[in-house]
């Protein structure tokens, strides 16, 4: 663009680096949102294997939830690593532009913070991603989890019952055996009326 060009339009410069100053700005905040759910992320998931290991649940269940969590902290912190953030340092406008006139300027500035932004942009991106793996594994793992505990729940309560009808049937079956070798019959059943009565066969 010729000067002459650049000075009919320094209004037009302008508004154009203020647009862009303003979603570099939301760019940012949009950044600090995804590390501060990152991190709401990585405790949740800490708080869940800490839950899971006090629990009891079944053994391979267990296991792929806590390789579903740690899979979720993970992802969670490399969502909220140090970032490549960049903007326009101070330096430059004096080094670069101290000599240019304001149309000069504001077009150098823009094209710079344009360049600026779609980098930041690509850094917003794969954070983004990022964090919704790590939400997703960690849904998985809850999943997992909570399959794992009602499991050995059920395990656990299914086989006390089963336990208890044994031992009644254990129990039942050698009161009967001791009747058969006395040859009376010692049930209390009412129907002897509280009399020996002998068992044939």
């Amino acid at each position: 663009m010729r000067p002459e060009d650049l000075n009919s339009q320094a209004e037009t410069l302008a508004l154009i680096n203020a647009e862009v100053t303003a979603r570099l700005g939301r760019q940012s905040v949009s950044l600090d949102k995804i590390d501060t759910k990152s991190v709401l992320l990585v405790g949740y998931a800490l708080a869940a294997i800490s839950f899971l290991t006090t629990r009891g649940a079944e053994s391979v269940l267990a296991v792929l939830a806590y390789c579903a969590f740690a899979s979720a902290v993970g992802f969670g912190v490399a969502s909220m690593s140090v970032r490549a953030y960049e903007d326009v340092g101070p330096r430059p406008l004096f080094n670069k532009y101290a000599d240019l006139s304001v149309p000069a300027t504001l077009a150098a500035l823009g094209a710079t913070k344009v360049k600026h932004f779609e980098f930041n942009n690509g850094q917003l991106r794969r954070k983004a991603r990022r964090w919704w793996a790590s939400l997703a594994i960690l849904l998985v793992g809850t999943a997992l989890m909570v399959t794992a505990i009602f499991v050995q729940t059920y395990r656990h309560d299914h086989t006390g019952r089963v336990g208890r009808h044994r031992s009644r049937g254990r129990r039942a079956g050698r009161a009967a055996g001791s009747a058969r070798r006395s040859g009376f019959c010692r049930r209390p059943c009412g129907g002897c009326a509280g009399r020996p009565v002998r068992i044939r066969g």
